[in-house]
């Protein structure tokens, strides 16, 4: 992401102006780079290096600072050339030295995700880990990284993971990171691997050099994107007969235990049964963009992704996210299904943006989760401060009707009989669509 945001004149710079930022200051522990364009004549200069600095190495946002009077100014200065996207490679040592440590594993993991896939990259990581019968659990929020479909698949490590599953990455004997950063979510608060030495020999592979030893000392660290890593990798001799293929035989079924709907609920709306109602009536392109709280739990461990790029959610966690980014996705591929799924806090933030959706004669559709509350801060209120509830009540408008207020359509589903029928009409309006699910305080994570 490249941020322009305009300044004060320059000539007002440093007074308190009216609207004036110290871009460098706010922005600087959020982005790769804060500029302020100073002179006219280096505006291609700092674009450029705007762009770039974007989209190397891991992605990221970029700020740069456009004073009022720069944007008036007239100068006869030679444009940049596009940008080129910059990713490391790995060369020929890491790949080889990746296939002696498989040599010795015996209960290997490969947990990928992150930034920087790439259609090559997805059909690279399905061929390599297929062809040697690897287990690969995708990082939090990377399901769509290899088609969930895939013998080697064997589930997500983040928010809500299956405790059989947390288990094998503490009792993998080499696990290898390809991609994600190895932060707290991806770790369980840095309980699934020791630091800073983890017990399992471990392979780190990441496009910033700065992630590379930031937390964990990896024995085989190696500064690449996984696009040129993969290609890499692509070369080795697969295992024909490798010793741990039942060890990746019974991680692929505690998965499909795990992904599988229990038993109906007690609740009049199953959000499992609703889950996995969707994912067998939408196609497999459908994009599904969330936001932040814990009603993405059931989405994380019921739904199933088969191609790349369908999951946007917030890897920082930040709520009201879900919206927005559905209705980006719309507006980038017009020709699919574009669901978003929120929480009502969660939709309370940036809902305001079904206008943009109508405006823009945007389509999607929009499944809310209405419990009447913060449920993540309320869960962890209960947990810890059992009978000390404060300020996670919520008081919500009818969702259904601000959703046609906006010139939406709009819906309220309170059983999971009326999910069906609800969501055929919002599919089929043609407009942007919103259908409220009213489930009951109870409904706070998935059971088991």
């Amino acid at each position: 992401m490249v941020v322009l945001v305009g300044q004060v004149p320059r000539s007002s710079a440093g007074r308190e102006a009216f609207q004036e930022l110290d871009l460098r200051a706010f922005f600087g522990q959020m982005a790769k780079w804060v500029g302020q364009a100073e002179d006219p004549a280096r505006l291609p200069e700092l674009l450029a290096r705007a762009f770039a600095a974007a989209v190397s190495g891991r992605p990221g946002p970029v700020v740069l600072g456009l004073p009022e009077d720069v944007l008036a100014a007239t100068v006869a200065v030679a444009d940049a050339e596009p940008y080129q996207v910059v990713q490391p490679h790995p060369g020929a040592a890491a790949p080889a030295r990746l296939r002696a440590l498989l040599e010795r594993a015996r209960r290997p993991l490969l947990l990928a995700g992150g930034a920087g896939w790439t259609a090559a990259a997805v059909a690279g990581l399905r061929a390599f880990a297929e062809a040697s019968e690897l287990p690969v659990a995708a990082s939090w929020r990377s399901q769509d990284v290899l088609d969930n479909r895939s013998p080697s698949y064997v589930g997500h490590v983040g928010l809500g993971i299956d405790p059989t599953l947390a288990e094998r990455v503490r009792q993998a004997d080499l696990l290898v990171a390809l991609g994600p950063r190895l932060g707290e979510i991806t770790t369980g608060g840095y309980t699934l691997l020791e630091v800073p030495r983890p017990r399992q020999t471990l392979v780190h592979v990441h496009p910033s050099a700065e992630e590379l030893g930031r937390v964990y000392q990896a024995d085989l660290a190696v500064h690449a994107g996984v696009v040129p890593f993969l290609a890499a990798a692509g070369s080795l001799a697969p295992f024909r007969d490798p010793p741990w293929r039942a060890w990746t035989r019974e991680a692929r079924q505690g998965w499909l235990d795990w992904s599988r709907p229990p038993a109906a609920a007690a609740a009049a709306l199953d959000l499992a049964a609703v889950v996995a109602w969707l994912r067998e009536r939408l196609p497999d392109d459908t994009v599904v963009a969330n936001g932040a709280g814990n009603f993405t739990l059931w989405l994380h461990r019921f739904w199933r992704y088969t191609q790349a790029g369908t999951q946007l959610g917030p890897r920082g966690g930040a709520m009201g996210f879900g919206v927005p980014a559905a209705v980006a996705a719309k507006a980038a591929f017009p020709e699919r299904v574009v669901l978003a799924v929120t929480g009502d806090g969660d939709f309370l933030m940036t809902g305001q943006e079904l206008a943009t959706a109508v405006q823009s004669a945007l389509p999607v559709v929009v499944l809310l989760v209405n419990n009447s509350m913060y449920g993540t801060i309320r869960m962890h209120q209960e947990r810890a401060y059992p009978g000390r509830v404060v300020g996670t009540d919520l008081v919500n408008p009818d969702f259904a009707a601000l959703a046609r207020a906006f010139g939406a359509h709009g819906e309220v589903v309170a059983r999971t009989e009326e999910l069906a029928p609800a969501f055929e009409r919002a599919l089929a309006c043609g407009r942007p669509a919103l259908v409220e699910l009213r489930v009951g305080p109870e409904s706070l994570r998935p059971p088991g």
